[in-house]
Formats: C-alpha cells, structure tokens, sequence
C-alpha cells in the first residue's frame, strides 16, 4: 500500500514536469493538439495526487502502523474524526495535502470553459504545475508520507492531546487551502506580465480565485483565534505568534489585492499594485508555510515543525518567487501605465490606495516583528524576544485607521468628492457614531483607544445603513418595491459592492470585540477549598468539589464551582486539566459562560491531595462579538462570490 502511495507521487511529478512544458511550448507555437494533451496531463497529475491521499488516509483509518506517519499522528481508539484530521496533522500529511489541493484547482481551471481568461490558461497551468513539481519533489524525497518502519509497533503515538479539539477538523485545512488557491491569481499574473501587451483580462479571471483564497484563509484564522481562545487556557485569541502570523500576513495583502483588483476592473487604476501585490501574496504563502515547517522561528503556541531538512528547498523557491515575477513587472513597467488616481486626496481613488498603504504597511510591522529574534540571533548570537506589546502599539493604530476607511471608501465620490457629496453621505453617520460614543463614555467607557474605537466602528456601521438605506429607499420610488424586495433586489444587483460592505460591517464589529476584549479583561487568582468563595466583577464563584477519572489512556480532574451573580444563581461551570499518555505536560480544558456581554473564563490551574484547588478567573468583556464579526465577515464573502443571475441571450464571461 505503501509503494502505491509513493509511486502515484512519483508519477505525479513526472506528468507535472511534463504538463508544464508542454502547456509553455503550446503557449508559444499555438499547437492545439499539444494544448489538449498538456491539459489531459494536469487532469492525470490531480487523480495521482487524489490516489496518494486516499492511500494515506485509508492506511490511517486501517491503523497501519507500518507508515511511521501513521504511528506518529494516530492510534487506536481515536475517534473517526481526528483520524481523519490527523492526515493534516503531520508535516508530510499537510504538505500532502497542499499539493493536492493545488493540482486540483489546476485541474478546475484548465477543464473551465470559459471565455475570459482563457489565452492566460496555458501560462497559468505552466506555473502552477511547476510549483506542484516543487512541493512533490519535497514528499518524494525529504518528507515522505510512506516512509515504513523496520517493526511497526503494536499501537500509535496519536495526535498531541491539544489538536484533539474540533477546530482541527476545519481550521488547518482552511488555511491550507487559502493559502493554495493564491497560487491561482499569482499564476494568472504571470501570465498576464509574459503577454505584450499586459491587458487587465487577468484581473476579471483572477478576482473570484483571489476572493474564495482570501475567504479560505479568513475562516482558516478565525477558527484558529477561536480555538486558541477554548484550548489553550490563556485568556486570548492571538498571541501575535510567528505561525499566527504567518497566516495573517497574506490575508492582508490578499485584502489589499482585492482592493486593486476592484479597482483596476472599475477604472483601469492601480495596474502595477494588483500585480505585485498577486505576487507577493502568493510569495507570502510560500513563507508561511516555509516558517511552519522548518523551525526557522520558534512558535510557542502555533503548530510548528522543526528539523525538517526542508530550510534550503524553501529558500531557493521562495527566491525565485520573488526574483522572477517581480523582475517581470520591472520589464513590463511601460505597459503598465494606466490612468492616474483621484483628482483629490478626498476621493474613493485615494481613500482605496491610502487603504493599500495601510494593509501592506501593517504586513510590513507583522514581518519585520516576526522575524527579527531569528535575525538579531543569527547576526548578533542574542536572543531577542518581540513581545505581544510591539504588535499592538504599532499595529493598533494602523487597524484603527484601515477600519474607518472601510466606511469611506465605499460610499465617498469618484476623482473628488464635494463637500455636499460628503455631507450627505457622511452627516448622519457622524451624529449616530458620536451618540453611540457619548452613551458608552456615560456607562464609563473614558480610555482614549476605546471612545476611538466605539466612534470608528459606529460610524463605519452607520455609513454603511445609510448607503443602504438610500439606495432601497431609491429603489421603492422607482420602482414600487416595497421594502424587504427593494433591499434584496439592491443587494443581488451588485453583489460585490453590496459584499463588500457586509465585509467591512464585520470587520467593525470585529474590532469592537478586539477593543472591549484587549482594554477592559479582569484577571483573578485563588486558592480555594471546597465550599470557599471568590469574588470577580460581580460574580461569585463557590468551589464545590474536585473529581477525577483515570482511562488507559488519560486521567482527568474535574473541578465544579457554583456561579452566582447579583445573589441570583446563574449555573455551574467545570474546569478541566487531564494528563494524557501521548503527552508530557498536562492539558488545560477551560470553563466558558459566554454572553453578549461578557465571558466568565475560568482555569484549573492546579490542586493538592486535600482538594485545595488553585483558579484563575478572567471577565472578558464582548469576546462573542469577535466570532459573530467574524460570521459577518464570511457571509459578506459569500456574498460577493456568489455568481450573479444571468440575463437571457446573456453570454458566459
């Protein structure tokens, strides 16, 4: 089973090395014959690559200990669930999986009928099977997942008891695809800068991959702040951690590149910035990944490899990345002048470039943070540490800004807005976010960062419902619609401005819950014995008891406190550390009471014979309202990627 596994990889790379140049001689010489077999090639690559996983995750699910990958990520007993998700959890297993899912998309955009696009497909189809060659020759010969064991032993190590978590199942394997579908905007770049002239064609081709890329990877680093904040039994959601930032960073320049992408599609603006910031997004992929599996930083609360080999493969890929296609834009820089920006700095022009500015800025501050322990190490020989401090005092502000112009720069003028232009759309939306701001101070919301933020993120929800409210009120005079159809019918209009706005009304919200979660958490800490009290803004949290429960394979103590609030009893919540067999270090499960308002968060710390019990209890004001911002952000997605309803006689584009 093993050597079906590895010999479809093998066949894999040697039908990706030949779809990549036979895709390039049929892009130069026209043959159509060459075309088809190139594309019946790519489509052999994607079922090899589907055959290798189904090997892999059958062998897991067979318990076949013989596959070291097996032994180390699995055992028996485990539930059907993290066997399946422990095809991810392995170095080899991941990179397996981002191969797949790479010539996959490769598969869906050479078989795509499609006019648009379509000249750029055999370029495209060259680089993306290159860069599946790249990751193919990593799994032959320096991570193979079908490596066998002399003996295989009687049972598996299983998966670190901290994956064991249902963010498992969704949250690697959202970030891997998000960071895979980037390859496809990055390869129609390319092709786009080997054309003369570089036409905008690339961009309505590259728009909806670059949408469902930036989605994927949304999701992927919401799930993930979410389960930092149930598992790991800290108290936060992001740690400003190397592989946490590892994923940030390209969802940041992937934002900015849907920006440009927009704006290039609406005003042939911004030529040079889409794609450059194609290609950096894809490169910052590849860095990711790089700095996830090689142990080039050290990630303390991110899933990490170390001593991979993998270091100089990566190096000199992501060199090429970078070298080549940004010294294709240098080449091409005479076609790609386009028309000039807004006419003033008060213009969705300007307001959209500053908001570039800001996003590659941000990345530029989360890079530089990232990596400099690892190069003050390497140059200086000490060891250097960068704080979660440095990312919020330089990053927050940066945030901050970017949010308020996601209420701009929708709804302000073209070239130059006037000052009517400006008080109509901006006037109410102005008086409601300083009446909001006004009422929070009065309940005692005084820091400055706060009011900034309550102000910022009301006004960007208001500019917005006013946007919307004038444009259904519009639509009921014009046409008689009555309210409920003339928003929907204004919505399915333009579905990518319209998912647009619901992206940046999740992102304010998101940001309040950031703001109340970061500026205004309390922290306590007791001993207790059974039947004594702590008390934490407000609530009262009695110890009742301390139980435990040994298996074969863990032993769990159970701590139960009785909560009350205001004399009223609000219920009981129970605190978990266990020790697992597969695990040196015991494993926190915390205690959640999640509101609208606030968390109660409460941690098993440790205990004595006695049942004396030492907890940590944290108040974490509007923490639900990170994931529903979060929801918000992703339902605007959708939104902008649903297709639109095509008219009768109405041609494919």
């Amino acid at each position: 089973m093993a050597d079906f596994g590895y010999g479809a990889l093998f066949l894999a790379l040697i039908a990706s090395v030949y779809a990549a140049f036979a895709f390039a001689i049929s892009a130069r010489n026209g043959s159509a014959r060459l075309r088809a077999s190139a594309r019946n090639a790519v489509i052999v690559v994607g079922g090899l690559t589907t055959i290798a996983v189904g090997v892999l995750l059958s062998a897991l699910l067979a318990h076949d200990f013989r596959l070291e990958y097996v032994a180390e990520y699995s055992r028996r007993g485990m539930s059907l669930v993290y066997l399946v998700s422990a095809l991810w959890a392995g170095n080899a297993g991941s990179l397996l999986i981002w191969v797949w899912v790479l010539t996959i998309l490769a598969v869906v955009l050479v078989v795509r009928r499609r006019e648009t696009g379509r000249q750029l497909v055999p370029i495209a189809a060259t680089v993306m099977m290159l860069t599946a060659a790249f990751f193919l020759i990593l799994l032959l010969g320096v991570v193979n997942p079908f490596r066998q064991l002399a003996v295989a032993p009687a049972d598996g190590n299983g998966l670190n008891p901290l994956l064991e978590n249902p963010g498992m199942l969704f949250h690697p394997i959202t970030l891997l695809a998000g960071y895979v579908a980037f390859t496809v905007p990055f390869a129609l770049a390319v092709a786009a800068l080997l054309r003369r002239p570089v036409d905008g064609e690339w961009v309505t081709a590259a728009r909806r991959w670059t949408l469902v890329a930036w989605l994927l990877l949304g999701i992927g680093n919401i799930i993930g702040a979410w389960w930092a904040y149930v598992e790991l039994g800290w108290g936060g959601y992001w740690a400003w951690d190397p592989v946490e930032n590892a994923s940030l960073m390209p969802w940041l320049t992937g934002t900015a590149l849907l920006h440009s992408l927009s704006m290039q599609r609406r005003r042939g603006i911004f030529k040079t910035w889409s794609l450059v910031l194609a290609i950096i997004t894809f490169d910052l992929t590849i860095f990711g990944t790089f700095l996830s599996r090689t142990g080039f930083v050290t990630s303390a609360v991110g899933h990490a490899f170390t001593n991979t080999g993998l270091e100089p493969y990566f190096i000199t890929f992501l060199v090429l990345a970078v070298v080549v296609p940004l010294g294709l834009v240098v080449q091409r820089r005479s076609d790609l002048a386009g028309e000039s920006g807004g006419e003033s700095l008060v213009s969705r022009e300007s307001t959209f470039l500053l908001n570039n500015l800001l996003l590659v800025g941000s990345t530029g501050v989360v890079l530089l943070g990232t990596l400099y322990p690892a190069l003050a190490k390497a140059f200086s020989g000490s060891e250097v540490a960068v704080g979660a401090s440095f990312f919020n005092r330089v990053n927050g502000p940066l945030f901050l800004v970017i949010v308020l112009l996601a209420g701009i720069c929708g709804t302000i003028g073209w070239r130059k807005a006037s000052g009517r232009n400006l008080a109509r759309n901006f006037l109410w939306p102005a008086v409601g976010a300083a009446v909001v701001t006004i009422v929070c101070a009065v309940l005692g919301v005084r820091q400055i960062a706060a009011v900034l933020a309550v102000f910022i993120s009301s006004f960007v929800v208001g500019a917005i419902v006013y946007e919307w409210f004038r444009g259904t009120r519009a639509r009921r005079r014009t046409r008689g619609e009555n309210a409920a159809r003339a928003f929907a019918s204004l919505i399915a209009s333009n579905r990518p401005r319209y998912g647009g706005y619901i992206v940046h009304i999740g992102i304010a919200v998101f940001a309040l819950g950031v703001v109340g979660s970061s500026l205004f958490a309390v922290s306590q800490e007791a001993t207790l014995k059974p039947g004594q009290s702590m008390t934490v803004s407000g609530y009262t949290l009695t110890y009742d008891r301390l139980t435990n429960e040994r298996t074969a394979a863990r032993t769990t103590y159970t701590a139960a406190l009785s909560v009350d609030k205001g004399g009223k009893s609000i219920g009981e919540l129970a605190p978990v550390k266990f020790t697992d067999i597969s695990a040196a270090q015991p494993v926190t499960e915390v205690a959640i009471r999640s509101t609208p308002v606030e968390d109660l968060y409460v941690i098993l710390v440790g205990w004595d014979t006695d049942q004396t019990a030492a907890f940590k209890v944290l108040v974490n004001p509007l923490v639900m309202w990170l994931w529903i911002g979060g929801g918000i952000l992703v339902l605007g997605g959708v939104v902008a990627f649903w297709p639109a309803r095509k008219k009768a006689g109405e041609a494919v584009k």
